[in-house]
């Protein structure tokens, strides 16, 4: 997953984390869970600046059966 972050601030950002939340679909389009898991930010990103980050997303096969897939749906961003 690519993700671009844009620092419209007036101060460089140093540091923080993202967390993607990462949905397992069913094959009814019924959304069964949501797995979180949290990387740092691709800091320092100066003001005024953008930065583009790219994860791979990984799902433990047995949270996957047949017939579904994921989808990453939400992304937050706690900036230090």
């Amino acid at each position: 997953m690519t993700v671009a972050f844009r620092n419209s601030g007036g101060t460089r950002v140093r540091s923080g984390t993202v967390t993607l939340g990462t949905h397992i679909i069913g094959a009814l389009g019924i959304d069964w869970a949501t797995v979180e898991s949290t990387e740092d930010l691709p800091a320092p990103i100066k003001a005024g600046a953008r930065k583009d980050a790219t994860w791979t997303v990984c799902v433990d096969a047995w949270r996957v059966p047949l017939g579904m897939h994921i989808e990453t749906r939400d992304v937050s961003v706690a900036w230090k």
